[in-house]
C-alpha cells in the first residue's frame, strides 16, 4: 500500500509521523472517509464540503484548496491502482511541543490512506444484523459539536467495545437525555406504520452524507419522512423495520435490537426498496462513466 503523506506518495512502511504530532498526542485532527466506485469517489463534493466545515469549526487552517485535496485523493488511488475502495483523508494539527495551544503547531500533517473494498458480506444484507443500545452516551453537542468529524474517537470506541461484549454488529448510542442518537460510525433509521423515522440532527448527531441521500430518495418516492422528533430506544423495539446508513454500509438492514426481533426478523420491504433505489440512483451512474 502507498500512502499520501504531506504532499508525497510513500510506501506504507515509510509513512511515519512524529510522536509529537498533536494528532497522536491529543487526537487533534479531522477526517473524512469516502467510498470509491469504479475508480470514482462517491459524492466527493459533499464530503469535502463537510471536511472544510470541520476545519473551520476546529480553527484548523487547511494548507490545500478543495481542488488540491481532490487531486491528492485521486493521485493516491491511482498510485495504488484501486477501482473499488474506500479512502480516508486526515489532517492533524501537526508537529508541536506538548501543550494544547494550537499555535504550538506551525504546520498541519496531511495523510491519505486508501484500502481495497468490495462491500460487506451479502449475507448481512439478506439476513440483517443485530445492534445493541449501549450505556456509553453520545458526546453532548456542547462538549463536542457532532458537525466536526474529529479524529478523537474514544467515545465511539468505548461504545463499540460494549456492543462487542453483547455480540452485536454495531452499538447504538443514546444522548445524555436518553434519546436515540446514532451508531459509532453510522446513522439509524426505522420504519413504523409506513413512516420513515430518524433522529433529528439537533440532538447531537452527525449529518451523514448517506443519511441525507436516503432522506431525499424516500421523499422523491412520496414516502413520509419524520426527522423532527426525538425518540427513546423502545421505539426501535416496536419498529416494523430498522436500518443503518453510512458511506461504506450504504443501507444495512437491522433485524434485532438488544436481542429483540424487529418486525418478522427479516429485512423489511421498505429497507430493501430503499437499498435497491439507492444503488440504482446514486451508485449505478458511477459504472456508466
Amino acid at each position: 500500500m502507498k500512502i499520501y503523506l504531506n504532499g508525497k506518495i510513500v510506501p506504507q512502511e515509510k509513512a511515519l509521523i512524529s510522536v509529537f504530532d498533536h494528532g497522536f498526542l491529543y487526537g487533534d485532527g479531522i477526517y473524512e472517509t469516502l467510498r470509491v466506485y469504479n475508480g470514482q469517489i462517491f459524492k466527493i463534493k459533499d464530503h469535502l464540503k463537510r471536511f472544510f466545515q470541520s476545519a473551520r469549526m476546529t480553527s484548523l487552517n487547511l494548507p490545500m484548496t478543495e481542488a488540491e485535496i481532490e487531486n491528492a485523493l485521486y493521485k493516491t488511488l491511482q498510485a495504488n491502482k484501486l477501482k473499488e475502495a474506500y479512502i480516508r483523508i486526515q489532517i492533524t494539527r501537526g508537529y508541536g511541543e506538548i501543550g494544547l495551544d494550537p499555535a504550538l503547531c506551525p504546520k498541519p500533517t496531511i495523510v491519505i490512506i486508501p484500502k481495497e473494498f468490495h462491500g460487506h458480506p451479502e449475507e448481512f444484507y439478506q439476513k440483517g444484523v443485530s445492534v445493541a443500545v449501549v450505556n456509553i452516551r453520545r458526546n453532548h453537542p456542547l462538549a463536542l459539536n457532532p458537525k466536526i468529524k474529529a479524529t478523537n474517537f474514544l467515545n465511539n470506541i468505548l461504545a463499540k467495545i460494549e456492543s462487542l461484549k453483547k455480540n452485536a454488529y454495531e452499538a447504538i448510542m443514546l444522548t445524555i437525555d436518553g434519546y436515540v442518537a446514532e451508531g459509532t460510525i453510522c446513522n439509524i433509521f426505522f420504519v413504523r406504520q409506513g413512516v420513515l423515522i430518524t433522529p433529528p440532527t439537533n440532538i447531537g448527531i452527525l449529518e451523514g452524507v448517506t443519511r441525507d441521500l436516503v432522506i431525499r430518495l424516500a421523499k422523491s418516492k412520496y414516502l413520509r419522512v419524520m426527522m423532527e422528533n426525538s425518540f427513546k430506544k423502545e421505539a426501535l423495539y416496536n419498529a416494523d423495520e430498522c436500518f443503518l446508513t453510512s458511506t461504506t454500509m450504504e443501507i444495512m438492514p437491522v433485524t434485532r435490537v438488544d436481542g429483540k426481533k424487529i418486525g418478522n426478523g427479516k429485512p423489511g420491504a421498505t429497507t430493501k426498496w430503499l437499498l435497491k433505489g439507492f444503488r440504482e440512483k446514486y451508485v449505478a451512474p458511477y459504472y456508466k462513466k
